[in-house]
């Protein structure tokens, strides 16, 4: 039976990629599927690679405390609802899904009012404001497992990790750097920023980078939008051969990059860890620190505790020469890292979200849920 879904997932790229991997999985089961993105430049580009979706702008401006931010946030939720409400009205979703962020607070608002089932998503091991706040209005609430919301409890919670988009998959080491066109036999140490990139750390490499040629370590970083434009560089190794370190700005080539790569120095997005899993790659995690509620530190313990890489604090970046040189050149270390990470990687999330959304479309007239798939269980 075909259903209809409403995603919302617009503002950041890591609740945007989410969004795109569960619309595309929801399409492959014959359902259909609309994403609600933000204004944003950055969430058209992503859009614009997948052609098959529906992408509709919708308003929205995130949360702030400061008098202008607060009626700023306070306006577009208005419009947000508004448009949400007559969107809504005219083409009758039987799901929506939410995944996170205040942006998204108006359609969450309007599925509750219409009476259609909301599910929400948190990928991040400290559940953001947003989360707390609309999961009271929820039929359906994803949490990593071992994450608890206090009075979200029984079948409204669903414990599972975070969809990533089909194409970021672990490929042949060779295959990956053919790609690229990075050199099959040098190191390659992979710095990410996130969606907006890092200052940090792409100072970091400015400042390191001719240290790492010397040592035979290829570069690809992945500075952020706005922050400079794509360059390669030729330096050299103590021998005197050239060596390669690559600049863009945003890359759409996740996979490939990830498998090229021998480490991943980045933030602790739960995007960016999702698709490091994903991709059995090593890290090390800097945190955010100004995360909200430090999430990006909890993410990060998490990723570390599992044995998939190190964490090191932004304000101990004087000692990450010293870490990338000690994960970088051992590879017992590196593939005791991969081993972990093939572990954690064993959960299908989107299977496990698209058996359940189904369920929840599945509900009878007088609004009671259907039963969720066998496979399913209560969290409590």
């Amino acid at each position: 039976m075909n259903h209809k879904f409403l995603i919302a997932c617009g503002g950041t790229g890591g609740h945007l990629a989410p969004g795109i991997a569960l619309a595309e999985a929801l399409q492959a089961r014959g359902h259909t599927t609309t994403l609600f993105i933000s204004e944003k430049k950055v969430d058209a580009r992503l859009c614009g690679k997948y052609p098959n979706l529906l992408a509709v702008p919708v308003p929205g401006a995130p949360f702030g405390w400061r008098p202008v931010e607060l009626i700023r946030f306070c306006w577009y939720l208005a419009k947000g609802l508004n448009f949400s409400l007559n969107y809504v009205r005219h083409h009758h979703p039987q799901v929506i899904v939410g995944f996170g962020g205040f942006t998204n607070a108006g359609v969450v608002f309007a599925g509750r009012l219409l009476d259609v089932p909301v599910a929400l998503h948190e990928a991040n091991r400290i559940p953001g404001r947003a989360i707390r706040l609309l999961s009271r209005v929820a039929h359906r609430l994803y949490l990593p497992h071992g994450v608890r919301l206090p009075g979200r409890l029984g079948l409204l919670v669903r414990h599972t990790g975070l969809p990533v988009r089909q194409e970021v998959r672990r490929i042949p080491r060779l295959e990956a750097r053919a790609i690229l066109g990075v050199d099959p036999q040098q190191k390659l140490l992979v710095i990410v920023g996130g969606s907006q990139g890092s200052g940090p750390l792409n100072s970091w490499v400015e400042t390191n980078s001719e240290w790492l040629a010397r040592e035979g370590v290829q570069v690809w970083c992945v500075t952020g939008p706005g922050k400079g434009e794509m360059q390669v560089r030729e330096l050299r190794t103590k021998t005197g051969a050239i060596i390669r370190a690559w600049f863009e700005p945003f890359t759409d080539r996740v996979g490939a990059l990830f498998s090229a790569a021998d480490l991943v120095v980045g933030r602790a997005g739960a995007g960016t860890i999702a698709e490091l899993i994903c991709c059995e790659t090593p890290a090390i995690l800097i945190p955010y620190p100004f995360a909200a509620d430090n999430h990006q530190q909890a993410n990060a313990q998490h990723f570390e505790q599992q044995g998939g890489g190190v964490v090191v604090p932004e304000t101990a970046l004087a000692t990450l020469k010293q870490e990338v040189s000690d994960v970088l050149f051992n590879d017992w270390l590196i593939n005791k890292f991969r081993g972990n990470l093939r572990r954690m990687a064993e959960e299908n999330t989107i299977e496990t979200m698209v058996r359940d959304l189904e369920a929840l479309a599945k509900r009878d007239l007088s609004g009671n849920q259907a039963k969720p798939a066998d496979a399913l269980q209560p969290a409590g």
